[in-house]
């Protein structure tokens, strides 16, 4: 039986995001998020994709920070419609103080509470991977007092924080469907970059691990962090972690420039590239259903151009 992963043709710049029930995609002209109703049909709502030919957009080591917060904000409102689509805000009434809220801020709430999880998840962020695993190795400063053997240490720490946090949260069944979803979107962009048509039988068939994926970025933010560190002094604990936060905007450009590359070629380097965050999605992304791929299909077909501009390289091998 033939590898269809070897029949590799073209790689496309759309990419995707799996939600609460469903799959957003995102195109060069039309982001599309799809979701599986309560009644079970797929509901599909369609929205123009921000200009991606700005120059902050285009330029390297530039362009990763902007896209990225970009990113992040798309995939949150589009997390937070599928939520709403699927139902599961319908029974909760608002709180005093969120309706509070709601009455000052009028049309500019949800804009706030974006902005505001957003900004309590990059500080919890920065908690896990900046500020904790740097506190625990201090403490063993003394006893341990090569620089490179406390930096070793701190990243193993950054690693095992991160590989028990998503451990934990890929069998809790809501997460575990999100993560179903997440295959789903693999395989059927793996699928459109193989040139065939996307039925359930087809994207079946492709395997659930993507080297662009956000994942793979994390992935490689957090090894970069891990090698930055090691040239950062241990004298002072704050210091410390200050330098590593000021050095986060380089660390993630350089992440993106890295995800483009391994997007772009298909070789020994970006193969090793690739291989931590490919190994890491065995946690983030679990086998799809066939009713989760058709969400999938319904998202992606609405997002692919008709000229062709989302494809960034053809005949790949």
């Amino acid at each position: 039986m033939s590898n269809p992963e070897k029949k590799k043709t073209i790689k496309t710049s759309i990419g995707g995001q799996a939600v609460i029930e469903g799959v957003m995609m995102r195109g060069p002209k039309v982001t599309a998020l799809s979701v599986r109703m309560p009644d079970q049909s797929i509901s599909t709502e369609e929205w123009a994709t921000p200009d991606g030919n700005k120059w902050y957009k285009k330029t390297p080591f530039i362009r990763g920070i902007f896209n990225f917060i970009e990113s992040m904000t798309c995939g949150y409102q589009s997390l937070m419609k599928a939520a709403e689509k699927a139902g599961l805000d319908d029974d909760e009434e608002p709180s005093k103080f969120e309706q509070k809220l709601r009455d000052m801020l009028g049309d500019k709430f949800m804009p706030f509470l974006e902005g505001c999880i957003l900004l309590f998840s990059l500080v919890m962020a920065l908690f896990f991977f900046a500020f904790l695993p740097t506190t625990i190795v201090n403490l063993l400063n003394g006893v341990i007092t090569h620089p490179l053997a406390l930096s070793a240490l701190e990243g193993l720490t950054k690693i095992a924080i991160l590989i028990v946090y998503l451990a934990a949260i890929s069998n809790m069944s809501d997460i575990k469907r999100v993560f179903m979803y997440h295959g789903a979107e693999h395989k059927t962009i793996f699928c459109y970059e193989h040139g065939e048509e996307l039925t359930v039988e087809n994207v079946r068939k492709y395997k659930r691990f993507h080297p662009r994926c956000g994942t793979s970025f994390l992935v490689i933010v957090l090894l970069l962090s891990i090698l930055v560190s090691s040239l950062i002094s241990w004298d002072n604990l704050w210091v410390r972690v200050g330098l590593k936060v000021l050095c986060l905007p380089v660390i993630m450009s350089l992440s993106y420039e890295c995800i483009k590359f391994a997007g772009r070629h298909d070789n020994l380097f970006t193969r090793i590239l690739s291989a931590p965050g490919l190994w890491t999605q065995r946690l983030t992304t679990k086998e799809p259903d066939d009713s989760m791929i058709e969400v999938a299909i319904a998202a992606m077909k609405d997002v692919i151009p008709e000229n062709g501009e989302d494809i960034i390289c053809g005949r790949c091998k």
